[in-house]
């Protein structure tokens, strides 16, 4: 089984990835890289300009924190996803992949340039806190977010357990923001939680791919087939507000259902960022019939998971259509415990599909994106959907939007305490079985 990879290790998720690269693994140290003279001469303007806010700002300014704010404007303007991370910022983002950190328990992201969560996790403070999708925060102690790295929102939300934080939140509905005072926790992002279904069906929920992912998918499957007197009916995977993850969890997740083939590559730019990873033939789950649950809030490893299963037909998508990040993030450490975290390639199902601001498309359509959330399409600066038109207009955004509300008005809205897309998961997996039944009979 594909459990850890000495190749890099890149960002699939979000929110959290690890890789360790070094220069000499991008072959920086083994080659001279050409570089225009235009950029010559727009970095003597840097500096010239550096030099002027030295000696003349009205107070004294650190040329380090001068050039850390120069770097993160830089690679704020690539993508919403690329990033420069100080020391404490990068040391931070490798605890995140453990899955344990001080915190409140939400994902977040930049819409229309300004704070919103993307989704709070389930169990956390937030959480329970009352805090939804699709929530803009104005607000963090006394500090305005507008113009507000992601980074420092984190950082400013972190802390240690028990203390409180405040945070503003506009909300439709809202006449003016809401505070929201929250104690933070030791957030333990458990990535996997199962149970039996009715008539011995296995459910198996992954919140986001962390370092142990895999393993306990393992272990909840095999107690799965145990309860279920050592055979499963069907599983349904639950991928529903996963925001992504490790990409060698995603692809060794894919591998415990299938035994061969392609399950994703990468397409870059640069020597080394063409990467494909298969199939090893070392699955450990027969073939039941199973349906994947995806939503708006699944992104990239969820989608890396749920393309794979449905390219190779191993398993019907039920949902709503996912968040389309289909780019992958590098972090690269640089000499002074810092580190960038750069776009670098994008990822490809099996059949060749890019997701970048698309998403996968459900096999069966069941429910509707909530109002206001949060997808790929919608971040400022996203990379272009392959095959696509351009970014719309605000104008044409507008009228589409404007659109989208009016459907969604006019919509009959299920029952909102009922989980219909599980239930019409199970309803599926159980016509499965009665159409097999009758199809053998009449043969």
């Amino acid at each position: 089984m594909i459990k850890r990879f000495t190749r890099p290790r890149f960002l699939g998720g979000v929110l959290v990835i690890v890789a360790v690269l070094t220069f000499a693994s991008w072959g920086m140290s083994q080659r001279v890289v050409a570089v225009p003279n235009s950029t010559y001469e727009n970095l003597k303007l840097f500096t010239d300009v550096l030099g002027i806010v030295q000696e003349n700002y009205a107070e004294p300014v650190e040329a380090k924190d001068t050039i850390y704010n120069a770097i993160k404007g830089m690679l704020k303007g690539l993508d919403p996803h690329s990033s420069f991370m100080t020391p404490a910022e990068y040391s931070d983002m490798q605890v995140d992949t453990k899955g344990s950190f001080g915190g409140i328990g939400i994902e977040i992201g930049m819409k229309d340039n300004i704070l919103t969560v993307v989704s709070p996790i389930e169990d956390t403070p937030a959480y329970k806190a009352g805090l939804l999708a699709g929530d803009k925060i104005v607000k963090i102690g006394d500090k305005s977010t507008k113009d507000m790295a992601l980074s420092e929102a984190v950082n400013l939300m972190r802390g240690p357990k028990d203390t409180p934080v405040t945070i503003h939140i506009m909300r439709e509905g809202f006449d003016s923001p809401k505070p929201f005072t929250i104690n933070r926790a030791i957030i333990k992002v458990k990535s996997v939680k199962s149970r039996v279904l009715e008539d011995g069906f296995g459910y198996v929920r992954i919140s986001q791919f962390q370092e142990n992912t895999t393993d306990d998918l393992e272990k909840a499957l095999k107690e799965l087939t145990a309860k279920n007197n050592g055979k499963m009916k069907g599983l349904v995977l639950d991928l529903r507000n996963n925001p992504g993850g490790l990409l060698q969890e995603a692809v060794s997740v894919s591998n415990e259902f299938l035994d061969s083939g392609l399950i994703v590559y990468t397409k870059g730019r640069a020597a080394g960022q063409d990467m494909t990873f298969n199939a090893d033939a070392a699955k450990s789950q027969p073939e039941y019939p199973m349906i994947v649950l995806v939503n708006n809030g699944s992104a990239s490893a969820s989608e890396i998971v749920a393309g794979a299963l449905q390219d190779h037909k191993r398993a019907l998508i039920l949902g709503t259509e996912t968040f389309g990040k289909g780019s992958v993030q590098t972090i690269i450490p640089l000499s002074d415990g810092s580190a960038l975290r750069l776009t670098t390639s994008k990822y490809y199902t099996p059949s060749g599909r890019s997701i970048q601001a698309k998403g996968i498309e459900p096999d069966i359509v069941v429910g509707e994106t909530p109002k206001g959330h949060l997808k790929e399409k919608d971040l400022e600066g996203h990379l272009a959907a392959e095959g696509g038109s351009e970014k719309i207009s605000k104008t044409e955004k507008k009228d589409e939007k404007k659109e989208a509300d009016k459907l969604k008005t006019d919509s009959p809205k299920p029952d909102e305490t009922e989980d219909v897309q599980l239930k019409r998961a199970v309803e599926y997996l159980k016509s499965w079985y009665i159409f097999k039944g009758v199809t053998q009979k009449v043969s």
